[in-house]
């Protein structure tokens, strides 16, 4: 029988992402942004819930494009907020825009975001060997200092537990518990 982290039940779209996706460093600047979209529009709600509807947002969001994104107008934010295949939440549709604009800016002043958010870690994985998930903290000394920076940048929904949960879903740390199966693989890919 495989081990896995205990958050993600059996569910199998929880099942693939958790096999497939979380923990694996991420690099690609518009993954990150997905993935920074994603985890705003979580806030307050479970992650299956976010799994279940990312399709639709990559179709209503023109599959996560942050030029595309920071040139929506009001009224198209408005016509957003009547799709069901989304969170519904003003602030998170709205804050998709501001989060594209302020995305772009530090991609300009450092060449890519990944420059950017991969510094905070100093360019590799934080190796974590916790034994249970009762270990895994919402938040870090790093997610806190990130948050600070980002929100000083213009962006919203960045608070440290949101940016914890993003580093761990971007592989920025691994937090899959020893003895599951996908630790040391993701420890491999550091």
């Amino acid at each position: 029988m495989t081990t896995r982290c205990g958050w993600c039940g059996s569910d199998p779209l929880y099942v693939d992402y958790h096999d497939n996706e979380w923990g694996v460093p991420v690099r690609d600047d518009q993954t990150l942004f997905e993935f920074l979209i994603l985890e705003g529009a979580q806030a307050g709600l479970s992650w299956i819930t976010i799994l279940r509807k990312r399709e639709n947002y990559r179709q209503l969001f023109d599959n996560f494009d942050a030029q595309k994104i920071a040139r929506y107008s009001d009224k198209k934010l408005d016509k957003l907020l009547l799709d069901p295949g989304i969170i519904r939440n003003r602030l998170k549709v709205y804050g998709a825009r501001k989060n594209a604009r302020a995305f772009l800016d530090v991609q300009q002043q450092h060449g890519s975001f990944s420059a950017y958010i991969w510094d905070f870690v100093d360019n590799q994985p934080i190796q974590n060997r916790w034994q249970s998930m009762r270990e895994v903290p919402a938040t870090s000394a790093v997610s806190d200092a990130m948050s600070k920076d980002m929100k000083k940048r213009g962006f919203t929904f960045v608070g440290s537990t949101i940016l914890y949960a993003h580093m761990q879903a971007t592989g920025m740390v691994n937090d899959h518990i020893t003895d599951c199966f996908r630790h040391a693989h993701c420890a491999d890919l550091g």
